[in-house]
């Protein structure tokens, strides 16, 4: 089948490629001249894994191409797949101008039927108004359907996700709709979930929030397990196995970050005060989550006192490992503090280079964490990086100038780490 996918982000980059190693005809457009041509070119411009090599391959059989011209992918392709940008606005809302104009650029370049599956993040209603604005903007009433397909991605494993998804989710108010976007995904084994359109963009809104609510809960237990001496990793696994709560997403430590979580609470809680629907449990998740990291920090200044004159170094700076997405990443809203304190920064991550966010600081990235440890004062571990667990600790923790470490990720053995000679605070876990 020919597809269209607008928008080549991470959701729409991914969903192309995977579409094509389903055996389909994908054209990926964008505005965005330097993101296809990194496209064209066998380059993939974020880190995903697995997904470069995708690329390669489907380039060469020719089964993708990739093109700033929208109007012209519109008239060659009768299924349209739209994931541009719905980044947040000032209220939290999500501002929809990318929507708005991708809507505006289908109607006007419709050639024949058309199908308009929406991949981005929307609220509740987006669907009907891109209805509509499809409409007020052909210039030939040719006949289409607009269904909601939100996707499901986790940053680090968008390939494993979309090869084996947990649920497909369409919501359509058309039947022939409906079963055209299931036969694109016919090769995907999985649930599928047929709802209204409305229903399925809340889905993917409530899907993030309670994923969010699941760690902010944690971390306030993490807490609480400080006060009593007792160990969060055991609990969340004590916990965990109760297949009524499942284990994913209970591990403590200072808050999740990233492009989705934080962005989606902030729209769901704006859609709830619209609606005159106080949604309580899911502002504290948000106000939960916002102090986080200053508690990890909290327990910094507790052993070393004074900020002054201390030199720190900072191991991680993507909000997950396996990404180089450093949005809302946790690690920047400790450096940030650490700069207000006047704190020289040792940095370390193994893919995301800082030369791009901070330039006259006193702070400077190193090539390995052996040589970023050196001479500091403590170590504070952001993103659970696997590589973070192969690093030569012993000898981080003889070239310190005193060797505290502060596991914000709860991913080192605190014995392990005492025997070498450290003084190690995790979050609930010591």
């Amino acid at each position: 089948m020919k597809v269209l996918v607008i928008g080549m982000g991470y959701v729409g980059t991914t969903l192309s490629l995977v579409l094509a190693n389903e055996g389909h005809q994908v054209t990926g457009v964008d505005i965005d001249k330097q993101k296809i041509e990194c496209l064209k070119n066998k380059h993939l411009y974020f880190y995903e894994p697995g997904l470069e090599q995708l690329l390669d391959k489907h380039l060469d059989n020719h089964s993708i191409s990739f093109s700033t011209d929208v109007q012209t992918g519109i008239r060659d392709n009768e299924v349209i797949f739209v994931c541009v940008g719905t980044p947040q606005s000032e209220d939290g809302s999500p501002d929809l101008r990318y929507i708005t104009a991708t809507a505006n650029e289908i109607g006007q370049s419709m050639n024949g039927y058309k199908l308009i599956i929406i991949k981005s993040t929307v609220p509740v209603g987006t669907n009907e108004m891109v209805s509509q604005w499809v409409e007020e903007a052909q210039v030939t009433p040719y006949p289409f359907d607009v269904v909601s397909n939100p996707e499901f991605l986790r940053e680090g494993s968008a390939l494993y996700d979309s090869l084996h998804p947990d649920r497909i989710v369409i919501g359509s108010t058309n039947e022939n709709a409906l079963q055209l976007v299931k036969s694109i995904f016919k090769d995907l084994h999985c649930p599928i979930v047929e709802t209204t359109p409305r229903t399925a963009e809340l889905i993917k809104y409530v899907s993030n929030s309670f994923l969010a609510t699941k760690i902010s809960f944690m971390n306030e237990i993490a807490k609480l397990c400080d006060s009593l001496g007792t160990n969060v990793n055991d609990i969340a696994r004590g916990v965990g196995l109760d297949h009524r709560i499942g284990s994913h997403f209970l591990e403590a430590g200072i808050g999740y970050g990233g492009s989705c979580f934080p962005k989606d609470i902030k729209a769901l809680l704006k859609t709830g005060a619209e609606q005159k629907v106080p949604l309580s449990i899911l502002q504290s998740v948000e106000n939960v989550n916002e102090q986080q990291y200053m508690y990890l920090m909290e327990k910094m200044l507790n052993r070393l006192g004074s900020l002054t004159n201390k030199s720190i170094a900072v191991f991680g700076l993507s909000f997950k490992p396996n990404t180089d997405d450093v949005r809302e990443a946790p690690a920047f809203f400790i450096i940030n503090y650490l700069l207000s304190k006047g704190v020289k920064i040792n940095i370390h991550d193994p893919i995301v280079q800082l030369e791009r966010f901070y330039s006259g600081y006193d702070i400077e990235q190193f090539d390995t964490a052996e040589l970023a440890a050196a001479g500091t004062d403590a170590v504070i571990l952001c993103t659970d990086w696997p590589h973070y667990m192969g690093v030569d600790w012993k000898s981080i923790q003889t070239t310190m100038n005193t060797p505290n470490l502060y596991d914000g990720r709860n991913m080192l053995n605190s014995k392990q780490m005492t025997d070498l000679g450290f003084y190690y605070e995790g979050v609930g876990y010591k």
